[in-house]
């Protein structure tokens, strides 16, 4: 096992293709011990199937990967054992209760019967299951497979945990609560890779997130660097009806540019504010002399989830 005090996770030029197509066109991303490291792209950008292959369910076409140390190929036993994978969907047995669950992991890690009472107990409190513990997993709401599900993957205490969407479906509530248990797995100095849908979870949990947009990495950086990407200030206009939106952006084109956000199904255009009020005065300007009804405008700073758009092309 890795033991220098480098990256935990070292990725560098992976590859892989399902018929022809290709998936992941040449990724270089790295981890780092005792971080949140987020993959965080729109369905179809590759996120799944690099997980799969640091998870060591895929083979990739090419590429150099080490996680802790271990090549997910030619050891594949052993990246199993330094790692915790937790799915889009939870992969428990309904058949049994959640300590079953747990205490059958224990089991296949080779744990004696002490020490699996020992961490199914901690896993169960952890992750507020102790007062369910009893009941088969099919009596289970989706909030409490998915802590079951995360638990599990915790018995044979990883360095490295993979979390590909492990909050999809789940309500508010319970998707905070999950964050929350996360980052104590963090603070303990368990490193993990997160995929994600959810920009408020990349930006609440990361401390580095990685974009991907057809097999290719667009932008790295913390979550504030990706904003900064986009201006230090942004102007967002509303229109009144969705007949002043061509109008406003035929209005504003001298002040757009490629990091622009035109989404027309909520009538909403966002620029970037380089002189801060003068660009909002300019833009006022501009609108004022079109004649575009405007029902809000305002200065603030950008949100991930306008970097987002903007990074993957993904505009209206």
């Amino acid at each position: 096992m890795n033991s220098d005090g480098g990256p935990i996770i070292e990725i560098a030029g992976v590859r892989k293709a399902f018929n022809g197509t290709e998936a992941l066109a040449g990724i270089d991303v790295t981890a780092e011990p005792g971080r949140v490291l987020a993959l965080l792209g729109p369905n179809g950008a590759g996120k799944t199937t690099l997980v799969r292959i640091l998870a060591t369910l895929l083979t990739p076409d090419a590429g150099r990967i080490r996680v802790a140390g271990y090549d997910p190929v030619r050891e594949p036993a052993a990246v199993r054992s330094v790692i915790g994978f937790t799915g889009q969907y939870a992969a428990v047995d309904d058949l049994l209760t959640g300590r079953e669950n747990l205490e059958m992991l224990g089991a296949l890690y080779h744990l004696d019967k002490s020490e699996i009472r020992l961490r199914t107990e901690s896993a169960l409190q952890e992750f507020g299951l102790a007062d369910a513990a009893g009941r088969l997993a099919r009596t289970y709401s989706g909030g409490m497979r998915r802590r079951l599900d995360l638990a599990a993957s915790l018995i044979g205490r990883p360095p490295v945990l993979i979390l590909d969407e492990p909050t999809a479906g789940l309500d508010p509530a319970t998707r905070i609560d999950l964050w929350a248990a996360i980052g104590r797995l963090v603070e303990t100095g368990t490193t993990v890779l997160l995929t994600t849908q959810y920009l408020e979870e990349a930006d609440r949990l990361a401390h580095r997130i990685v974009v991907i947009d057809r097999g290719r990495i667009v932008a790295s950086g913390s979550a504030d660097e990706l904003k900064d990407r986009l201006g230090r200030d942004v102007i967002e206009v509303r229109v009144t009806g969705a007949r002043d939106f061509d109008p406003a952006v035929t209005a504003l084109a001298s002040l757009l540019n490629e990091s622009s956000v035109l989404d027309r199904d909520r009538q909403r255009l966002t620029m970037a504010a380089p002189d801060g009020a003068a660009t909002l005065s300019a833009a006022l300007g501009h609108l004022a002399q079109a004649g575009v009804a405007v029902d809000d405008i305002g200065i603030r700073r950008p949100s991930l989830d306008e970097v987002f758009l903007a990074l993957t092309s993904r505009r209206t």
